[in-house]
C-alpha cells in the first residue's frame, strides 16, 4: 500500500485534501521555484515547453490556467504564443509570488490570477479555448468534479492539457526514481524549505495518481473526446490531451 511509506500526518493530509494542501503550498511557497527547478535539474522548463507547442496555441486565444501556482507555465504560455492567461489557484500565497513575477516581466496586460480551485470555477460556460494543468490536478480534491468543471468551461473543440509525474516505463529506472522519490527528494525538501510533510506528501500523490491509460478512460469518462498522451523522460512525467466535443 502507498500509506505504507508516510506517517499518520502525511497519511492524512493525502486522505483529506482541500484546505491541508492549500496551507502546504502556502508554507512553502517562497521555495517553491528553487526546489522544482533544483529538483528536476531544470528539466520541469522543457517538460513545459513540449506540451505548450503540442498545443499550436494563438494570440486570440484566452488559456485558464488552473493550479497555475507560482505562474511559470502562465509566462511560458504568453512568451510562446501571445495568448491571454486566466491563472488560478487554491494557494493565494503561491499567487502572490505569481503576481510579482508577471509584473517584473510586464506581462500584467496579458496575465490575471484569481483563487480558486478546479471544482468550482466562476467563470461561465464555454469561455476558454485552452486550459491547462502542470503538476497539479493530481492534488485536486474531487478529480472528476475537477475534470468535468474544466470542460463546462471550455469552448466546443477546446482544448483541455495535463501535464503530471507519473511512474517511469523503464524497468531499470524504476527503482532509482523510487529511491529518489521517496528519499532523495523529501529529505532535500526538507532541508532547503524547512517543511517536514511537503515533500513527503509529494511522492505519495504520485504514486497514487491514476496512470496513463486509466486516466484518459477517467477523462473520456467525464466528457472528453480525442484523448491521447506523451511520455516524457523515461515516463517520469506524462502530457495527457482531451478535447470538448463540439456538439
Amino acid at each position: 500500500m502507498i500509506f505504507d511509506y508516510v506517517d499518520d500526518n502525511t497519511r492524512e493530509i493525502l486522505e483529506k485534501k482541500g484546505s491541508r494542501v492549500r496551507n502546504m503550498f502556502d508554507r512553502i511557497a517562497p521555495w517553491y521555484d528553487f526546489l522544482n527547478h533544483f529538483l528536476s535539474l531544470g528539466i520541469d522548463r522543457y517538460w513545459r515547453e513540449k506540451m505548450i507547442r503540442r498545443l499550436k496555441l494563438q494570440p486570440e486565444h484566452h488559456v485558464l490556467d488552473m493550479a497555475t501556482g507560482t505562474g511559470d507555465l502562465a509566462i511560458t504560455l504568453v512568451r510562446n504564443s501571445g495568448c491571454s492567461v486566466t491563472g488560478m489557484d487554491v494557494s493565494e500565497k503561491m499567487m502572490t509570488i505569481a503576481e510579482r513575477k508577471v509584473r517584473e516581466k510586464g506581462l500584467q496586460h496579458k496575465i490575471s490570477f484569481l483563487p480558486g480551485a478546479a471544482e468550482h470555477i466562476p467563470f461561465e460556460s464555454g469561455k476558454f479555448d485552452v486550459v491547462v494543468v502542470a503538476f497539479g490536478v493530481r492534488n485536486f480534491t474531487n478529480l472528476d468534479q475537477g475534470l468535468k468543471e474544466m470542460l463546462r468551461v471550455l469552448k466546443p473543440g477546446g482544448q483541455l492539457a495535463i501535464l503530471e509525474f507519473s511512474k517511469p516505463v523503464w524497468q531499470p529506472l524504476k527503482a532509482v526514481y523510487s529511491f529518489y522519490l521517496f528519499h532523495v527528494l523529501p529529505l532535500a525538501g526538507r532541508i532547503f524549505s524547512g517543511d517536514k510533510y511537503a515533500y513527503t506528501y509529494l511522492p505519495v500523490s504520485i504514486k497514487a495518481f491514476p496512470q496513463r491509460e486509466v486516466f484518459l478512460q477517467i477523462m473520456q469518462n467525464c466528457g472528453y473526446e480525442v484523448t491521447w498522451y506523451n511520455t516524457y523522460t523515461g515516463g517520469i512525467v506524462t502530457a495527457y490531451y482531451g478535447k470538448k466535443p463540439v456538439k
